[in-house]
């Protein structure tokens, strides 16, 4: 991890003393150190006030690096109208990113990031998980997993299989 004996040295010693100095020399210092983190990506989430199963969704994408946003909404279908995500493709939440891509429904953290990471079409909508299969990150039961698909949505309604899931460890 560190490639010579100084710079460990600088991480035991000097890095500890320059972050707790706090002062203007040592300000550079520090914002490099935090500048150097990957920054989360945030996720706008609509979702009724009274569902569980959303909470434990978005527990799973903030531990996996992203940042929520939460908006508690009686009238969550508004959202899903907006984003031109079919009644058939729907399930409890909507998530939005930043640049406008919509994630219905348990779609695990590690697909959105992947999904993020490519380059799409600009008829593509985002992904969904219709429904709310069992096993998926916010609706586990016990050591229940219910096998299920990620689909990739199009603006024109049609879809494509993103991905298929067929064991529990495969999400993450």
């Amino acid at each position: 991890m560190f490639s010579n004996k100084l710079t460990l040295l600088f991480f035991i010693i000097a890095m500890p003393l320059a972050l707790l100095a706090g002062c203007s020399d040592n300000t550079a210092v520090t914002k490099n150190v935090i500048t150097q983190k990957h920054e989360a990506i945030t996720l706008a989430i609509h979702k009724s006030p009274l569902c569980g199963c959303c909470n434990d969704w978005i527990n799973h994408v903030n531990s996996h690096g992203f940042q929520s946003i939460v908006h508690d909404e009686d009238n969550v279908s508004t959202v899903k109208d907006k984003m031109g995500i079919e009644p058939r493709y729907r399930s409890c939440h909507t998530a939005i990113s930043e640049n406008g891509y919509a994630f219905e429904g348990h779609v695990p953290a590690k697909f959105i990031q992947q999904f993020l990471n490519e380059t799409h079409a600009n008829d593509v909508i985002g992904l969904s998980v219709p429904a709310m299969p069992v096993g998926t990150p916010g609706m586990e039961v016990d050591d229940r997993f219910d096998p299920y698909r990620i689909l990739l949505l199009k603006s024109d309604g049609s879809y494509e299989i993103y991905a298929e899931v067929h064991t529990y460890e495969e999400q993450f």
